[in-house]
C-alpha cells in the first residue's frame, strides 16, 4: 500500500511540475493546436501533455511497480512506448490514419501474443465460453485498438478525455485492490495520479493538451487493464470470483467512449464516408450545440459513465450477458438524447418562427384594412 501512495504521489508531481516546462517550450517552440473547421477551441493551445503522463507513469512504475508480479512487463514496456512515439510524432508533425493503425496493431499483437494479456474465456457470452488461441487474439488486438481509440476520439472538449480517464483508471485500481492484485494496482493508481495532475492544465479555459501522445498512452494502458480484470475473473481462472460478469462491468467502466465510438463509426460507414475521417457528430459536439459549456459537458458525460459503473455494480450477480444487454441498452437510449433535445430545440425555434410570420401577416392584413 506504501508503494502505491509513493507511485501516486510521484506521478502527479512529475506532471504538475513538468506541464508548465512543457508549455513554454511548446510556446517557444510554436507547437500547438491550431484551431480549424471540425475543431472546438478558438485558440492555438500546446498539445504535449502526454509527454508528462507517460514520464510520470513510467517514473512512478520503475520506482515503486513490482515487475515480478506482472507478466511480459517487457512487452508492455515496448508496446507503451511504440504508442507513445508514434502519438509524439502525430502531435508533432502529423501522422496519417493508416500509420498510426500500424503502430496500434504492432503494441496490440506484442502483448497478446507474448505478454499474454488477451481474452481467453468469454464467460458465456454468445454461449461461448473458453476460445481457440488464434481467435483469443485476434478478439484481444480488436479490445485494444478500439478502446485505444475511444480515448482517442472522445477527447475534444475541456477536460473530457482526462476525466472519463480518471473514473476509468481509479475504478480499475479499486477493483484490482479488492482481489488482492497489488501489482496491477499500482500500474492503475499511478495512471490516476498523472492524470489528475494533468488535469490541474486542462480544465475549462485548457492550457494544454493531452495530444495523441497522451490519449493513445492512456488508452492502451486502459485497454490492456480490461482484458487483466476480464482475463482474472474468467471461471477458466478463478471460479470463486465476486465478479463472474466482468465483460458487463468492464462494458460500464468504458461506455460513454465506446458508445461514442461505435456510434460514430456506425454513422460513418452508412453515409459511406471513412471511418476515420473526423467530424462533428460525437456526443460532447451534440452536447455544445445544446448549448453547454466545456465543463458542463465534461461533468454530464463523467457523471453519466459514474452511473454505468454503480448499476453495473448493483446488477454484477447476473450473467455476463446480461449485464452486457442492460448497459448496451441503456447506453443507446441516454445516447440519443443530447440529439433528441437538440432536434426538438429547433423544431421549437422554427414553430416561433412560423408564429411570428403569422402574427406579422396577420398584424399587415388588418393594417391594410384599415
Amino acid at each position: 500500500m506504501i508503494s502505491t501512495i509513493l507511485a501516486i504521489v510521484c506521478s502527479f508531481l512529475i506532471v504538475v511540475f513538468g506541464i508548465p516546462s512543457i508549455i513554454t517550450v511548446a510556446k517557444l517552440k510554436n507547437l500547438y493546436d491550431k484551431p480549424e473547421e471540425r475543431k472546438i477551441h478558438t485558440q492555438k493551445i500546446p498539445r504535449l501533455a502526454g509527454l508528462a503522463i507517460f514520464v510520470a507513469f513510467a517514473m512512478a512504475v520503475l520506482l515503486f511497480g513490482d515487475f515480478n508480479a506482472i507478466e511480459g512487463t517487457q512487452y508492455i514496456a515496448a508496446s507503451l512506448i511504440i504508442l507513445f512515439v508514434g502519438g509524439l510524432k502525430d502531435d508533432i508533425i502529423i501522422l496519417s490514419p493508416l500509420k498510426k493503425l500500424y503502430t496500434q496493431l504492432l503494441a496490440a499483437g506484442l502483448v497478446t501474443a507474448f505478454a499474454n494479456i488477451r481474452i481467453n474465456d468469454l464467460h458465456g457470452v454468445f454461449g461461448v465460453n473458453e476460445i481457440p488461441l488464434i481467435t483469443s487474439i485476434a478478439i484481444s488486438m480488436f479490445m485494444i485498438i478500439v478502446i485505444t481509440n475511444s480515448i482517442n476520439l472522445i477527447d475534444g472538449v475541456d477536460g473530457l478525455a482526462g476525466s472519463l480517464a480518471l473514473i476509468m483508471s481509479i475504478t480499475f485500481g479499486y477493483l484490482f485492490s479488492i482481489e488482492n492484485d497489488p501489482a496491477w494496482t499500482l500500474l492503475a493508481l499511478s495512471l490516476a495520479g498523472a492524470i489528475l495532475g494533468f488535469l490541474f492544465f486542462n480544465f475549462s479555459p485548457a492550457k494544454i493538451f493531452m495530444g495523441d501522445a497522451g490519449s493513445l498512452t492512456i488508452g492502451f494502458l486502459l485497454s490492456i487493464f480490461t482484458i487483466h480484470f476480464i482475463e482474472s475473473h474468467s471461471p477458466l481462472v478463478n471460479m470463486a470470483s465476486n465478479f463472474k460478469s466482468a465483460p458487463g462491468i468492464a462494458l460500464a467502466i468504458l461506455i460513454v467512449p465506446l458508445y461514442d465510438t461505435l456510434r460514430v463509426f456506425i454513422l460513418r460507414v452508412v453515409k459511406k464516408t471513412s471511418p476515420f475521417k473526423a467530424d462533428k457528430n460525437h456526443l460532447h459536439h451534440w452536447l455544445i450545440k445544446n448549448g453547454q459549456t466545456h465543463l458542463q459537458v465534461t461533468l454530464v458525460l463523467s457523471f453519466v459513465n459514474l452511473l454505468f459503473i454503480l448499476i453495473a455494480f448493483g446488477i454484477k450477480d447476473n450473467p455476463a450477458y446480461m449485464v452486457m444487454l442492460i448497459i448496451g441498452g441503456i447506453a443507446l437510449i441516454v445516447g440519443q438524447l443530447p440529439i433528441y433535445f437538440y432536434r426538438h430545440k429547433i423544431s421549437d425555434i422554427e414553430a416561433d418562427d412560423d408564429v411570428r410570420e403569422e402574427i406579422e401577416q396577420s398584424l399587415y392584413s388588418e393594417t391594410y384594412k384599415k
